[in-house]
């Protein structure tokens, strides 16, 4: 027998129970199932249903299994006469107290359990005769609640605060009176629930229930796959009616663990939305391209009608013979004038919204057809330059540790990111970790709602990220926090001695009037930080953003390396990805400098590795590396890029000086676009192409952590609207390539003898990292955590153990240089502008702002501003300014927000009615070449007032 189980009797067997099991879970493990309606997998035991009672020999009472672990010896009956009838009591009990089960929800375990173990509730008199109905409320427009089906099971109220460490739900009231509440009685709407649902699919009755009434409805069949919005990729459960998808449930993968958040659970109706694109669209030849006509319609929004007036319909055959002849016009005059490289007057953008195979496909298509490297996406405008250093340092641009690894941190850092906001379920995983006892460590200039869980918070001033993080460095080398012996074999010899050196003058003291942190608090963190013994850095965009955004990483690298907090259960490196597959198509060779797999393409070996799998002549590919996003635009203003291939990217809303971008894609002789909607760019194009949604279409993602997942079609495409990998391989069998991989148009089941499993096993030859992940495994795993190099590889999700992937094994330590904002506050523009992303939208806004949910939630722009700055403009909450700088101007309605500091405003750039980005700055970092849009100088200025709801 295992020492550490605890052997005893269970309905006369002799059984073992592991250390911390219940006797529920034991009984439930050996193939006996117990009635639960309070317990639930993932919740703390409560105890409170008596639906799960067994008999121990020898105890008066009955015990609730959920709750009881078991003692040696301990002799337990779940099928004694006396706590059989017990159960279904109970279960009689509250199912004669519930309303018409009809009007709540068809399936749910209340209604199950009653008719398992076959209850009788209709023995007991009928609820109503002498109660007084709770009125629903309906305020929401994500979930009702109906208190009169509520059993105050407080599933919801666990779920709520020991989950997603929200804390909106609680218990008020005793005995009859007691209730369920959303803060302090407030109505949903009212209250600080953020409708991440996670009480919705824990409650058991239907008391808490979407608002479009799905749960009353059967779903005809239910598929399993991954969520599209952000880099967390949570797991998720689609349930589908007639075609549509009529609700999601949070599954239990590894990511997730069933958790969702708003966009997750609420905001996929976007696949429905009557905007989409079902046909394929030519550019009238009466229509000139004008970018004006974006911002002309109701509210400042686009007139859909009129940017489709600007197109007529086209079959496929015709529209990609267009698209086609296009692209090859302007590549053989290239050639006809000897032009080669990044001179090919041809580029691409691929997708973080699409497929690791699509990103293959696009960057293949690129690069075979066009003998260019110009291909790049959205990667270069979040977290470029934390793939620039880490590659630089470390020899890998991916994360050392998955998310969840922070359950095994002492310490947390989490440095400009609001994942509270942006990767919500992630920041369920950091609030876990503190509620059992990690301290956790903010730095943000805004004080996000993670403060309120942070052991210190460092609310630095914006754009002294280098000050900040070099002075703990100092900290660190001065005072003998080095982990020497971990820095000896690790790290490159004369680095250590280096950095010493340079670090000297960037003690706390002499940093502190830069980062307005006092020295105190920064020796502090330090001194914590690398203590640990296991400390984590988790970054954002608020770090990456600028144009010492590689600097910034190269610090927290070096924060890392000199303690040796890394390759350990607990510690590491996370940058937080942003969209749900920019991982996997930089994986993918999606960017402009590298092959699949990092690849440089300066290396003959790996052009020729390429050229080979690709059936491609010897010397086909260029040895420099192609232009990057903004440059590629900039070129498109100045005619040096005269045709673009645009798929699933809308830089017309997510570039930096969007106007410029926007003069840029009109000016191109030709630009196709695939995209789901007539999003802002697709309106500039010549061509454009129905594509199929993500949960239209196969194929896999990689999340953050490096999880390969698969998705799973569960609707058919809209219309004549065809899966991306499929309008890929036809243009390229235009180009002459010979693609034949037999994509299916509609998206394709997951089978083993597809085309999208050709894609992928192609794919992964050409990367050592997937080497051992065939598409059967995936479909026969459905989530793996890549590096994979054998196929009895089990995958990495913390790598780093015992070396990093350089030529030496070593790391590298880079100095992080000081770098001021491109553009500093001045007497004309006094304001920072700080622009990021919320809850409820991502991104651009084409899949939220389509979502009825997720736009009811946040359907107006607005500018964040700090109370006092309000006041010195004269102005209330809701009323607009005029937001001013160099670039552009917009107007826009005001927020109170403490948590932004005085002189700086936060912008969410989702709203195509008022772009921040029309605002925002094209600096570049000199080695990521991302721009700086988390920084520019601004002026904000009071208008006539005209109070808007916000």
């Amino acid at each position: 027998m295992n020492p550490t189980t605890v052997e005893f009797t269970l309905d006369g067997r002799t059984v073992h129970a592991q250390p911390g099991e219940t006797l529920w879970a034991v009984a439930q493990r050996l193939g006996t199932t117990l009635p639960h309606l309070c317990h639930r997998p993932g919740l703390p035991p409560a105890g409170n249903c008596r639906a799960c009672v067994v008999e121990v020999a020898g105890e008066r009472t009955l015990t609730a299994a959920c709750c009881r672990r078991p003692d040696p010896g301990m002799q337990v009956r779940t099928d004694s006469p006396r706590a059989q009838r017990a159960r279904r009591t109970v279960l009689e009990l509250l199912a004669a107290d519930a309303p018409d089960s009809a009007s709540l929800r068809c399936d749910s375990e209340l209604t199950h359990w009653v008719r398992a173990i076959a209850a009788q509730p209709e023995r007991w008199p009928v609820r109503g005769a002498t109660q007084t109905e709770a009125q629903p409320d309906t305020s929401h427009p994500a979930f009702t609640v109906r208190l009169d089906a509520c059993i105050q099971c407080t599933r919801c109220v666990r779920a709520c605060r020991d989950v997603q460490g929200n804390d909106v739900l609680g218990l008020a009231g005793r005995g009859t009176q007691a209730r369920i509440v959303f803060d302090q009685g407030d109505a949903v709407a009212d209250s600080t629930c953020v409708a991440c649902g996670e009480c919705v699919q824990a409650c058991p009755t239907g008391a808490l229930a979407p608002a479009n009434g799905s749960y009353t409805r059967r779903a005809e069949r239910t598929v399993d796959t991954v969520c599209p919005f952000c880099g967390v990729g949570c797991a998720l459960t689609l349930h589908v009616r007639n075609g549509r998808i009529d609700r999601v449930d949070g599954a239990p993968g590894p990511a997730n663990d069933g958790r969702l958040c708003v966009k997750g659970r609420f905001g996929m109706d976007y696949v429905h939305h009557p905007q989409r694109l079902t046909q394929p669209l030519i550019r009238r030849a009466d229509a000139p391209k004008d970018p004006a006509i974006l911002m002309h319609g109701p509210g400042g929004r686009a007139d859909h009608a009129a940017l489709l007036a600007q197109f007529r319909p086209a079959t496929w055959e015709e529209a990609l013979d267009v698209a086609a002849a296009g692209l090859a016009r302007v590549r053989d005059a290239a050639r006809a004038a000897g032009l080669r490289g990044r001179a090919v007057p041809v580029a691409g953008f691929g997708s973080a919204k699409g497929s690791n195979e699509e990103a293959y496909l696009f960057q293949k298509l690129m690069r075979s057809a066009f003998a260019t490297h110009n291909v790049d996406h959205c990667t270069r405008l979040c977290h470029a330059s934390s793939v620039a250093a880490l590659m630089e340092s470390i020899g890998s641009g991916a994360v050392s540790n998955p998310v969840r690894d922070c359950a095994h941190a002492d310490v947390i850092v989490v440095i400009g990111a609001n994942p509270v906001q942006n990767h919500p379920v992630a920041a369920t995983w950091i609030k876990n970790a503190v509620r059992r006892g990690a301290r956790l460590v903010l730095a943000d200039p805004r004080r996000t709602e993670l403060a309120r869980y942070a052991w210190r918070y460092l609310g630095f001033t914006p754009g002294s990220d280098v000050a900040l993080l070099n002075a703990l460095l100092h900290v660190i080398v001065t005072e003998g926090l080095v982990n020497e012996p971990f820095v000896a074999v690790r790290v490159h010899p004369d680095d250590l001695r280096a950095l010493r050196e340079y670090l000297r003058p960037w003690s706390p003291e002499a940093m502190a009037p830069l980062c307005g942190i006092d020295p105190a608090t920064l020796r502090e963190v330090a001194r914590a930080y690398a203590g640990g013994p296991a400390s984590m850095i988790f970054w954002g965009m608020g770090v990456a953003q600028h144009s010492h955004g590689t600097d910034n990483v190269r610090a927290l690298i070096a924060l890392a390396l000199l303690t040796g907090q890394i390759g350990r259960p607990g510690t590491g490196l996370h940058p937080l990805r942003g969209q749900n597959n920019v991982q996997g198509a930089s994986d993918a060779g999606l960017i402009p400098m590298v092959l699949p797999d990092y690849r440089r393409v300066g290396v003959a070996a790996h052009r020729a590795a390429a050229e080979a799998a690709w059936g491609l002549a010897p010397g086909t590919l260029p040895d420099e590396p192609g232009l990057t996003v903004v440059e590629i635009l900039d070129a498109a203003y100045e005619g040096r890029i005269r045709a673009m291939l645009i798929q699933g990217e809308n830089p017309a809303m997510s570039d930096p000086d969007a106007a410029h971008a926007r003069a840029a894609l009109a000016r191109l002789e030709h630009l196709v676009v695939a995209d789901i909607f007539l999003t802002e760019t697709a309106a500039l194009a010549d061509v454009v192409l129905p594509a199929a949604a993500w949960p239209e279409k196969t194929g896999t993602v990689t999340n953050t952590d490096r999880l390969v997942q698969l998705g799973r079609p569960a609707v058919a495409p809209p219309g004549q609207a065809r899966a991306d990998a499929w309008i890929l391989e036809q243009l390229a069998q235009r180009f002459g390539l010979g693609w034949d991989y037999g994509i299916d148009p509609h998206g394709g089941a997951p089978e083993p003898d597809s085309g999208i499993g050709r894609v992928f096993d192609e794919m992964r030859s050409l990367m050592p990292a997937l080497a051992g992940l065939s598409w059967a495994r995936m479909l026969r795993e459905g989530a793996v955590t890549h590096p994979v190099p054998a196929p009895d590889d089990p995958g990495h999700p913390i790598v780093f153990t015992d070396r990093f992937p350089t030529p030496d094994g070593r790391a590298r330590l880079v100095p992080a240089r000081p770098g001021a904002p491109a553009e500093p506050p001045d007497a004309d523009y006094p304001y920072v502008l700080i622009t990021g992303r919320q809850l409820e939208h991502w991104h651009t806004g084409a899949m939220t702002r389509r979502s009825a949910v997720l736009d009811a939630l946040e359907p107006v722009p607005h500018v964040s501003v700090h109370p006092a700055l309000l006041a010195r403009l004269g102005l209330q909450a809701g009323q607009p300014v005029r937001l001013r700088t160099r670039r552009g101007q917009v107007t826009v309605a005001t927020r109170v927000d403490e948590a932004v500091p005085d002189g700086v405003v936060f912008w969410p750039f989702a709203y195509a009615e008022a772009a921040a980005n029309l605002l925002t700055i094209a600096a570049l970092d000199p080695v990521a070449k991302i721009a700086e849009v988390k920084y520019c100088a601004v002026a904000v200025e009071a208008l006539a007032p005209d109070p808007v709801t916000v």
